[in-house]
């Protein structure tokens, strides 16, 4: 699904229990404004925020999920990272992208395979399609692979990078709300078995980019088609907005759970953030609707009511 955010300038992010987004400060030592991952950063920032800021990345952020535009992403990403990988492979030896090629840890097509049988079973390849923008994302990733392969480190970085960071946050969204298992089936993609610390790997990762022997006019085209790559997958997710306008599905929500009753809300950190952005009323409404499912909740209710007509009843005597 989508890369929420290849990276924040200074920034990690990490999970916690209950869905909220910590960010932890992450130290770049002895990097310069000059190279190629500061320039990546600094000039990918608007469409960061444009890409997240598309209807069907609020969305899932949010928790509401339609299942079928799930397998549809993951349709997308599966053709997306076949040909990313496959143009990868051919240039594992130029020297200009050599040093970035880390299949055994990165290289997420048979991860994808896993999560599309477990979503479409076995005769899977016989079912998903190729889409009108996933076709243009994967054409240009081929153009690039074969014409200027120094290019490809900007689609890389744009997918690989983003998988490691938000993609986490994405992954918890997603089990919770199309309640999948626990033991990852359906968001393998999500999984790399063969990073032990994102946080070092992603650092090793910057620090090969900065060492390529590039020009600054090779960098900045770099930049520019990093930008382009979040250009495509705004055009797949503007695509997944639009179908979904056209398929009659449960809508899966994976936001804000319901109270049970149990402990003190007000200690609650997932509460207490939830409280200060909506006023309060959100919570209210949840509580009171927890305390009439519970049958001590109905029986009370009832006793009001009756109390309630008992006391109308003696006035209008």
């Amino acid at each position: 699904m989508p890369a929420l955010k290849a990276e924040e300038p200074g920034q990690e992010e990490t999970v916690q229990d209950g869905g909220d987004v910590v960010y932890e400060k992450e130290h770049d030592d002895g990097v310069s404004p000059s190279d190629l991952s500061e320039l990546l950063k600094a000039g990918t920032v608007e469409a960061h925020d444009k890409a997240e800021n598309t209807q069907f990345v609020k969305d899932f952020l949010k928790g509401h999920i339609r299942k079928e535009l799930f397998k549809l992403g993951t349709v997308a990403l599966y053709f997306t990272y076949s040909a990313l990988e496959e143009e990868m492979d051919g240039n594992r030896d130029q020297p200009q992208f050599a040093p970035l090629y880390f299949p055994e840890e990165l290289h997420r097509r048979e991860a994808l395979a896993k999560d599309l049988e477990f979503f479409y079973g076995e005769n899977w390849q016989a079912v998903v399609q190729l889409s009108e923008a996933t076709r243009k994302y994967v054409d240009r990733i081929h153009e690039v692979g074969r014409s200027e392969p120094e290019l490809l480190v900007a689609h890389a970085y744009t997918r690989y990078m983003g998988d490691l960071s938000g993609g986490q946050v994405l992954k918890k969204v997603a089990q919770r709300a199309l309640k999948l298992p626990s033991t990852g089936e359906g968001v393998q993609f999500y999984t790399f078995d063969n990073i032990s610390s994102a946080k070092e790997f992603k650092q090793l990762y910057r620090s090969r980019m900065n060492d390529l022997d590039l020009d600054q006019e090779t960098k900045l085209r770099i930049v520019e088609e990093a930008n382009r790559a979040f250009g495509f997958n705004m055009e797949i997710f503007n695509e997944l907005e639009r179908v979904g306008k056209t398929i009659k599905d449960e809508v899966l929500d994976g936001g804000l759970p319901e109270y049970d009753g149990k402990g003190d809300l007000s200690k609650c950190p997932y509460y207490a953030a939830k409280t200060a952005a909506g006023g309060g009323s959100a919570c209210v409404c949840h509580m009171a609707m927890a305390v009439l499912r519970h049958p001590t909740g109905q029986v009370m209710m009832s006793a009001c009511i009756a109390l309630l007509a008992g006391v109308a009843a003696w006035y209008l005597m």
